[in-house]
Protein backbone atom coordinates (compact mmCIF):
# COMPACT_ATOMS: atom_id res chain seq x y z
CA UNK A 1 0.00 0.00 0.00
CA UNK A 2 1.64 3.67 -0.80
CA UNK A 3 1.26 6.91 0.29
CA UNK A 4 -1.39 7.97 -2.01
CA UNK A 5 -3.38 4.81 -1.09
CA UNK A 6 -3.33 5.85 2.42
CA UNK A 7 -4.21 9.66 1.93
CA UNK A 8 -7.02 8.48 -0.55
CA UNK A 9 -7.74 6.19 2.51
CA UNK A 10 -7.89 9.05 5.13
CA UNK A 11 -10.14 10.95 2.69
CA UNK A 12 -12.79 8.51 2.74
CA UNK A 13 -12.58 7.97 6.20
CA UNK A 14 -13.23 11.82 7.16
CA UNK A 15 -15.66 12.38 4.22
CA UNK A 16 -18.06 9.27 5.47
CA UNK A 17 -18.05 10.69 8.89
CA UNK A 18 -16.79 7.25 10.57
CA UNK A 19 -14.60 8.28 14.23
CA UNK A 20 -12.53 5.15 13.82
CA UNK A 21 -11.26 2.41 10.76
CA UNK A 22 -9.07 -0.19 11.45
CA UNK A 23 -6.97 -1.97 8.37
CA UNK A 24 -5.45 -4.72 8.40
CA UNK A 25 -3.74 -6.40 5.78
CA UNK A 26 -0.86 -8.78 5.19
CA UNK A 27 1.98 -6.97 6.63
CA UNK A 28 0.27 -3.71 7.38
CA UNK A 29 -1.78 -2.17 10.16
CA UNK A 30 -3.77 0.79 10.13
CA UNK A 31 -5.79 3.00 12.35
CA UNK A 32 -7.28 6.06 10.89
CA UNK A 33 -9.31 8.10 13.84
CA UNK A 34 -11.56 11.10 13.35
CA UNK A 35 -13.74 13.32 15.45
CA UNK A 36 -11.68 12.95 18.43
CA UNK A 37 -11.43 16.89 18.76
CA UNK A 38 -12.97 19.70 17.98
CA UNK A 39 -10.42 20.39 15.44
CA UNK A 40 -10.80 18.06 13.11
CA UNK A 41 -7.56 16.49 12.80
CA UNK A 42 -7.24 12.83 12.31
CA UNK A 43 -3.74 10.97 12.89
CA UNK A 44 -2.94 8.17 11.13
CA UNK A 45 -0.53 5.23 12.67
CA UNK A 46 0.74 3.08 9.85
CA UNK A 47 2.68 -0.15 12.18
CA UNK A 48 4.30 -2.67 9.99
CA UNK A 49 3.85 -6.58 11.56
CA UNK A 50 6.41 -8.39 12.14
CA UNK A 51 6.87 -11.67 9.91
CA UNK A 52 8.94 -14.26 10.68
CA UNK A 53 11.35 -14.26 7.60
CA UNK A 54 15.19 -13.95 9.22
CA UNK A 55 16.70 -13.02 5.35
CA UNK A 56 14.30 -9.88 5.54
CA UNK A 57 13.63 -7.30 8.69
CA UNK A 58 10.66 -5.56 8.65
CA UNK A 59 10.56 -2.09 8.78
CA UNK A 60 10.47 0.41 12.00
CA UNK A 61 7.24 1.48 12.75
CA UNK A 62 6.01 4.83 10.59
CA UNK A 63 3.58 7.47 11.86
CA UNK A 64 1.58 9.59 9.16
CA UNK A 65 0.08 12.68 10.33
CA UNK A 66 -2.64 14.41 7.73
CA UNK A 67 -4.87 17.25 8.77
CA UNK A 68 -8.41 17.11 7.80
CA UNK A 69 -10.54 19.97 7.16
CA UNK A 70 -13.11 19.97 10.15
CA UNK A 71 -16.24 19.36 9.23
CA UNK A 72 -18.06 21.77 11.55
CA UNK A 73 -19.25 25.05 9.93
CA UNK A 74 -18.46 28.09 11.64
CA UNK A 75 -20.19 29.62 14.66
CA UNK A 76 -22.44 32.20 12.86
CA UNK A 77 -23.62 30.22 10.22
CA UNK A 78 -24.71 27.16 13.42
CA UNK A 79 -27.06 30.06 14.65
CA UNK A 80 -28.61 30.66 11.28
CA UNK A 81 -29.32 26.78 11.66
CA UNK A 82 -30.88 26.57 14.98
CA UNK A 83 -34.09 27.31 13.91
CA UNK A 84 -34.10 24.29 10.90
CA UNK A 85 -35.18 21.11 12.19
CA UNK A 86 -32.88 18.15 11.28
CA UNK A 87 -33.58 15.29 9.80
CA UNK A 88 -30.92 12.31 11.06
CA UNK A 89 -30.21 8.85 9.61
CA UNK A 90 -32.47 6.30 12.10
CA UNK A 91 -29.44 3.74 10.79
CA UNK A 92 -26.09 2.93 9.19
CA UNK A 93 -25.80 2.52 5.78
CA UNK A 94 -25.33 3.95 2.22
CA UNK A 95 -27.48 7.16 1.47
CA UNK A 96 -29.32 7.45 -1.83
CA UNK A 97 -30.93 10.53 -3.21
CA UNK A 98 -33.14 8.52 -5.64
CA UNK A 99 -34.99 5.20 -5.58
CA UNK A 100 -32.96 3.86 -8.71
CA UNK A 101 -30.28 4.79 -11.13
CA UNK A 102 -32.30 5.84 -13.58
CA UNK A 103 -35.13 7.70 -11.79
CA UNK A 104 -35.22 10.94 -10.48
CA UNK A 105 -34.40 12.01 -6.79
CA UNK A 106 -36.70 12.18 -4.20
CA UNK A 107 -36.40 15.62 -2.72
CA UNK A 108 -34.14 18.98 -3.87
CA UNK A 109 -33.13 21.69 -1.91
CA UNK A 110 -36.52 23.63 -2.01
CA UNK A 111 -38.51 20.93 -2.51
CA UNK A 112 -41.75 21.83 0.20
CA UNK A 113 -42.30 18.02 2.05
CA UNK A 114 -45.38 16.95 4.17
CA UNK A 115 -45.56 13.95 7.35
CA UNK A 116 -44.65 10.64 5.35
CA UNK A 117 -43.11 11.41 2.39
CA UNK A 118 -40.04 9.67 0.97
CA UNK A 119 -36.84 11.89 1.58
CA UNK A 120 -33.90 9.16 0.41
CA UNK A 121 -32.90 5.51 0.95
CA UNK A 122 -30.70 3.83 3.07
CA UNK A 123 -28.93 0.77 1.96
CA UNK A 124 -28.06 -1.45 4.76
CA UNK A 125 -26.90 -4.83 4.23
CA UNK A 126 -28.63 -5.13 0.72
CA UNK A 127 -31.63 -3.81 2.10
CA UNK A 128 -33.18 -0.44 1.15
CA UNK A 129 -34.61 1.40 4.17
CA UNK A 130 -37.31 4.24 2.75
CA UNK A 131 -36.89 7.04 4.99
CA UNK A 132 -39.72 9.11 5.63
CA UNK A 133 -40.40 12.91 6.73
CA UNK A 134 -41.74 12.75 10.50
CA UNK A 135 -42.26 16.44 9.64
CA UNK A 136 -43.33 19.08 7.49
CA UNK A 137 -41.83 21.90 5.66
CA UNK A 138 -39.16 22.91 2.75
CA UNK A 139 -35.88 21.35 2.83
CA UNK A 140 -33.29 24.16 2.88
CA UNK A 141 -29.98 22.07 2.67
CA UNK A 142 -28.56 18.54 2.00
CA UNK A 143 -26.30 17.36 4.03
CA UNK A 144 -25.20 14.09 2.83
CA UNK A 145 -23.85 13.63 -0.70
CA UNK A 146 -25.46 10.51 -3.08
CA UNK A 147 -23.66 7.18 -2.23
CA UNK A 148 -22.01 8.39 0.25
CA UNK A 149 -21.41 5.96 4.06
CA UNK A 150 -23.82 7.07 6.50
CA UNK A 151 -23.92 6.26 10.52
CA UNK A 152 -26.66 5.97 13.16
CA UNK A 153 -27.90 9.60 14.29
CA UNK A 154 -25.88 11.63 11.47
CA UNK A 155 -27.45 14.67 9.95
CA UNK A 156 -29.20 13.96 6.38
CA UNK A 157 -31.20 17.24 5.84
CA UNK A 158 -32.25 20.24 7.44
CA UNK A 159 -36.09 21.60 6.67
CA UNK A 160 -37.28 24.46 7.35
CA UNK A 161 -40.88 23.67 9.39
CA UNK A 162 -42.20 27.44 8.47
Amino acid sequence: MDIKEIQNLIKFVAKSGASEVKLEMDDIKITIKTGSDDKGESTTILQQIPVNNPIAQAPPVAEVQATIPAAVPAAAPADDNSKYVTIKSPIIGTFYRKPAPDKPVFVEVGSTIKEGDVLCVIEAMKLFNEIESEISGKIVKILVDDASPVEFDQPLFLVDPS
